[in-house]
């Protein structure tokens, strides 16, 4: 009896070291497995195509363009009914730095072991593997969150099947799991600004803001969370601009900055049989004008009705001056 006992508890200990052992992140080496296929997972797709694997299989997983708008991968592994009967039998593993980063059929691999972990006994598995710090994912009753961040730099990473319990029938050899990984979006997108010159004024100095943020670098993009966001120019060669603009999740926003000369502008509007002068010279064309700062005369004359007014333009404002024509109808007894 003592014997059977001392037998059971060197069992248990086998198991727990070599379930133990193994976690040590980081861990390098060397095995063989069978690469039953490579998805790539980019803000752009949504999800790749199921790939069915075995229970000593493995997936490359490769990140497409855009990274930087991902929080981590999500796997979800579809079990067969028959994966309820062998509880604890199978383990799952996650290796990133592997060599070769292409693969398909048996091939010999190297690798950094991050994680190694019991396959749930569940008939619907959700994997969600972060590729950032601050990543915000969090383990829940569907859902386990591995411990270590699987950066984007150490990509592609290696999802891998193993048997730990030996002599199960065929029925378990033969199981096969669905595996489909999609992106695990971030809440942020980019911004892209491009400016435009005025040919007379071009490179002078000039500051952007957005959301009272000065922008530092402006050949670079800007990262900002999704939603509606507050552009300022302020210069002192250039008119200031004030815009708002939208930022959309995981995409590229592109937006132009159309600096233009700080002159005032004026627009003179009038019926076509009158005539405009601005400080008594006479006014050919409709088409807006630049003028200099300060107080001018405009004065609008049709045939013998003549209105006068005075404007103060400032630097870097445009004034619309229209002649406004109305009529009055009353009525008497």
């Amino acid at each position: 009896m003592l014997e059977a006992s001392l037998r059971v508890s060197v069992i248990f200990l086998f198991m727990a070291i070599f379930l133990l052992v193994p976690c040590a992140v980081g861990h390098t080496e060397a095995f063989r497995t069978i690469v039953e296929g490579t998805v790539e997972v980019t803000p752009e797709r949504p999800a790749e195509s199921p790939v069915s694997m075995g229970v000593n299989g493995a997936i490359i997983i490769n990140l497409g363009a855009e990274a930087r708008f991902l929080r981590g991968v999500e796997l979800e592994i579809t079990a067969p009914q028959s994966w309820l009967r062998y509880r604890g039998a199978l383990v799952m593993m996650l290796y990133n730095n592997i060599t070769p980063a292409a693969a398909n059929d048996t091939t010999d691999m190297v690798g950094s072991r991050i994680v190694f972990e019991p396959l749930p006994s569940r008939l619907r598995i959700n994997y969600h593997i972060p590729v950032r710090a601050q990543h915000g994912l969090r383990t829940t009753t569907t859902v386990s969150v591995p411990a270590v961040i699987a950066q984007s730099a150490t990509f592609p990473i290696m999802f891998r099947l193993m048997e730990v319990t030996k002599g199960l029938p065929a029925e378990f050899e033969n199981m096969r799991f669905s595996v489909i990984a999609r992106p695990i979006l971030t809440d942020e997108g980019a911004v892209r600004l491009t400016t435009r010159f005025p040919p007379n004024l071009r490179n002078r100095p000039f500051t952007v803001l957005i959301n009272d943020n000065v922008i530092t670098n402006i050949s670079e993009q800007i990262m900002l969370r999704e939603g509606e966001h507050h552009l300022v120019v302020l210069s002192d060669d250039y008119r200031n601009i004030s815009r708002r603009f939208i930022v959309e999740r995981a995409r590229i926003t592109d937006l132009i900055i159309e600096l233009h000369d700080p002159a005032p502008v004026i627009i003179l509007e009038a019926p076509q049989n009158a005539q405009i002068f601005l400080n008594g010279n006479l006014i050919r064309s409709r088409e807006p004008f630049t003028t200099d700062p300060g107080t001018h005369e405009v004065r609008f004359q049709v045939g013998d009705y003549t209105i006068i007014r005075s404007i103060n333009v400032q630097r870097g404002k445009t004034y619309r001056v229209a002649m406004a024509v109305d009529v009055t109808i009353s009525e008497e007894e």
